[in-house]
């Protein structure tokens, strides 16, 4: 995450954290939101949480342009973002702020059953995963709590990377439930203004 973006990010977050509720995040990878949103619930007396299955997104898969060799667990073949993104709560010393979910996000969603102040979307890039997130956790966002979409791209030559997050933040602005609060580069935050979704 670049830090313009990063920064917009940190301070949409401590601004939700007023509401006094979780800060959550779909997405951890190797925790460097994560960080931002545990500060932001640090110092407003809440929790983060994030929620990632750590076996990596579609475009992290080898092969694929953001792979990270260092990432895969030898053991089994497979991407395990998990030991990297501890070792990264730990060297931040957050640890005590942040809850850890290990799973796939619309499962947690289905059994999630409190409100959030913050719901930060920054899972993986196909219409399916993004509508997921989108559908899992938007209802769960109080009326006044921030809604963050990370990797919005309007031009269509970003189908890939950015496509299905514009769709779910147009998605968001029609329903009527969000208004826009904030633009930064491929960054969106969005206030919940209705209960209505």
């Amino acid at each position: 995450m670049p830090v313009r973006e990063g920064l917009a990010l940190y301070e949409a977050a401590a601004a939700a954290g007023a509401l006094g509720l979780p800060l959550l995040e779909v997405g951890t990878y190797c925790g460097r939101s994560t960080i931002l949103l545990a500060e932001a619930a640090r110092e407003s007396g809440t929790v983060a949480v994030t929620v990632d299955h750590h076996r990596g997104s579609e475009e992290q898969q080898a092969g694929w342009e953001y792979h990270d060799p260092t990432v895969v667990d030898p053991e089994v073949g497979r991407m395990d973002t998990l030991p990297t993104f501890r070792r990264t709560l730990h060297a931040a010393g957050l640890e005590d702020h942040v809850i850890a979910v290990v799973g796939r996000s619309p499962q947690v969603a289905r059994v999630w059953a409190g409100q959030l102040g913050f719901v930060f979307i920054d899972g993986g890039h196909t219409d399916e995963h993004a509508a997921a997130d989108y559908e899992g956790w938007s209802p769960k966002l109080a009326e006044g709590g921030t809604l963050a979409i990370h990797d919005v791209f309007p031009d269509p030559v970003d189908e890939f990377t950015g496509q299905a997050p514009y769709r779910i933040y147009l998605r968001a602005l029609e329903s009527g439930a969000f208004t826009e609060v904030s633009a930064t580069d491929s960054l969106r935050v969005l206030r919940r203004t209705s209960a209505a979704l």
